[in-house]
């Protein structure tokens, strides 16, 4: 908010008038990239005071360092820069302040409105979802290596199935070790892609199938070579051992050349006569494209240079995978390679390792929020609300008002519920937050859509008692919510951003933007006293010639009569029906943009000819104009600025003597590195 602030400077007149479009589209906007820069730490020294109002060591550091980024060095001459510009800042808000600004009714609704808009996701980005972004990211630069028993849930399980199938598995797991895994994965495991390979899966990197999220999560924190588990999934209950790991493969970029086995071949299939003919002449310098189209068997690549694209693990067979990632230059050429299906030989074309956190952000939000391990991390970080609110559930008395509810009203869309008659506590937190039954049928009585839903398998009380449990969630969070600025000093700082960035953007609207745009006789006399600031540099009035192709028009005749005639005299002689021409002044240095090589009346450009738009131009200097100062009209824009910069200085001083600045110079020379 400050870099948003300080970097107002001085507005245009068109800017100036589009103020409010900035300040709304903008302000959420720098507030979430100031997110990324604040610092958890906070130093509590006061580094200086305006109108009684402390600005800490901890403050004025995060702003610093995030408005600098890289050169954020904190050299002397680079603070006290800074520092006088924060001052400044802080004297506006300081003035914002005595005007009443932060009373205005319309400004806090405003301020509110931006707390909601940043609350509503802070808690989920900050506990959760950054979380698992970091947390996959890590687990994708290895590849893990493993093998698993699946106990298999079959259909839709009822609870007493599901924990017979947690009670086999912990019976299988006693005495389970690495030596007899194999074994038993053969004779136990529901999985039959792994069983017959003694569970063995192979490798695979995070994220793994949508439904296996915890498998992956415990896998990738076990050590090597000892049974874990169970472990629950969408698909049943899992006995893993983790064999081995690496550094994570990545995606390989390849084109292949193939040939297939015959169809009834079994046991030792020789190489084909055609791709050994193929790989002698890659070995002889041959195009590999050329090679594929001529001798592979691959129909749908062929045509294409051989190209297959960019492939992960488990994406081939194991042989065609180990052989493109052995390739360790990009160009390279494989010997034949040998899979079930046939014959290959594959071109490494470029390889993608891992890519930096900050380009596969996007990408990773996306696949956390995809499965399920973004509900088990909301609901793990609202159990940890609960307990670190000390919550209290008042059950009987959602157990009185749920007797109360009737099926035939309470189920219907158009239910109206009275008013409870004894308003009493369902939610107690620290801190003396409690939440009432009447917010409660309120929720209820809201979310018609859902009750009328839930009714088609239950009755009121299970109806209640479903929605019940979601609005506990619900009023967690805003518990949660209401107590940000307390738990989380960074939340808090963003608040203070916004809310003085709008009493800022307010003040300085009263005092300097309203002012340099209303006040004509102020300007009049600033433009007479700084005329020589504004003015126009040696022009040229140049024109700019469009002749139709389709008509019976020479353009070179056009190009030559305008030479050494003016506008209306090319026009009267080929009809404007037919050529069109439109004179502008551009400075001397932009000649060289249209194409003309010297400033001089008469020169032209040259004939460009846009076959698709059927048009041909060329460009022509009619006449070169002097230097000479530019009226008010003309610099209107330039003349609103800088009277903006000259009232805000003006303002600024004013505002020292009137609010004056104590700086500590102690801490102030603690703060400066030498």
């Amino acid at each position: 908010m400050v870099t948003f602030a300080l970097s107002f400077g001085a507005f245009s007149d068109e800017s100036y008038y589009h103020m409010n479009y900035i300040k709304h589209l903008l302000l959420p906007v720098i507030l979430l990239v100031l997110t990324a820069g604040l610092n958890a730490q906070q130093d509590s020294d006061v580094l200086f005071t305006v109108d009684g109002q402390d600005v800490t060591v901890g403050e004025f550091r995060y702003i610093y360092t995030k408005t600098n980024g890289d050169v954020a060095d904190f050299s002397k001459e680079s603070v006290m820069e800074y520092l006088d510009l924060y001052q400044r800042f802080k004297l506006k808000v300081a003035r914002a302040r005595e005007m009443g600004l932060d009373t205005i009714v319309s400004l806090q609704r405003e301020l509110e409105g931006y707390r909601k808009q940043l609350a509503d996701n802070y808690l989920i980005d900050n506990q959760v979802t950054d979380k698992l972004i970091t947390d996959l990211y890590e687990r994708q630069q290895t590849d893990i290596d493993f093998s698993h028993i699946l106990f298999q849930f079959k259909g839709n399980p009822l609870p007493e199935d599901t924990l017979a199938l947690y009670k086999r598995a912990m019976e299988l797991k006693k005495g389970l070790d690495a030596a007899g895994f194999a074994a038993a994965a053969s004779e136990y495991s529901d999985d039959k892609y792994s069983k017959t390979r003694g569970g063995r899966i192979g490798f695979a990197t995070a994220p793994f199938p949508r439904g296996l999220h915890r498998l992956e999560a415990a896998l990738y924190q076990a050590p090597k070579g000892k049974v874990i588990g169970p472990i629950r999934t969408d698909a049943g209950y899992h006995l893993a051992i983790k064999e081995g790991s690496r550094p994570a493969r990545g995606e390989m970029e390849v084109a292949h050349l193939f040939a297939r086995k015959p169809a009834d071949a079994k046991g030792t299939v020789a190489i084909p006569t055609k791709l050994q003919s193929a790989k002698k002449l890659l070995d002889d310098g041959q195009d590999f494209g050329k090679i594929a189209k001529i001798y592979s068997e691959d129909s749908k690549t062929k045509n294409n240079d051989g190209y297959l694209g960019f492939f992960g693990i488990n994406r081939y067979e194991p042989a065609f995978e180990n052989a493109a990632f052995s390739l360790t230059e990009d160009g390279q050429v494989s010997d034949i390679i040998e899979t079930s299906s046939g014959f290959h030989i594959i071109k490494r074309i470029s390889r993608k390792a891992n890519q930096p956190l900050s380009d596969v952000r996007p990408l990773l939000e996306k696949k956390v929020k995809a499965d399920g391990r973004y509900a088990d991390a909301k609901k793990q970080m609202l159990r940890d609300i609960r307990n670190s609110a000390n919550t209290k559930e008042n059950t009987a008395v959602f157990g009185r008002y749920a007797a109360t509810l009737v099926d035939s009203t309470f189920l219907n869309y158009r239910w109206k519920p009275a008013r409870v008659a004894r308003d009493e506590a369902v939610l107690e937190m620290d801190g003396g937050y409690k939440v009432m039954l009447s917010s409660l049928q309120e929720y209820l009585r809201k979310n018609s859509r859902k009750r009328v839903s839930l009714a088609r398998s239950g009755n009121s009380f299970t109806v209640a008692k479903a929605m019940y449990e979601e609005w506990v969630d619900v009023e967690l969070m805003a518990y949660a919510e209401s107590r940000l600025e307390r738990d989380y000093p960074e939340f808090a700082a963003l608040m203070r951003e916004y809310r003085e960035g709008i009493l800022l953007f307010e003040a300085t609207k009263i005092e300097v933007w309203d002012k340099a745009s209303q006040d004509t006789t102020g300007l009049k006399a600033f433009f007479a006293e700084n005329a020589k600031n504004y003015q126009w540099e040696k022009r040229a009035a140049v024109s700019h010639y469009e002749l139709r192709t389709a008509s019976d028009i020479d353009i070179n005749e056009l190009y030559a009569f305008a030479a050494t005639n003016g506008v209306d005299k090319t026009l009267d002689k080929f009809g404007r029906a037919n050529v069109n021409a439109s004179t502008e002044k551009y400075e001397l240095a932009r000649l060289a943009d249209l194409q003309i090589t010297k400033p001089q009346v008469g020169a032209r450009s040259v004939i460009k000819n846009d076959l698709k738009a059927g048009m041909a131009s060329f460009y022509k200097v009619e006449e070169l104009l002097p230097a000479r100062n530019k009226e008010l009209k003309e610099a209107r824009g330039y003349v609103i600025a800088d009277y903006q910069d000259k009232l805000e200085r003006e303002w600024v001083e004013m505002l020292r003597q009137q609010f004056p600045i104590k700086v500590n110079k102690k801490v102030l020379s603690k703060l400066i590195k030498s």
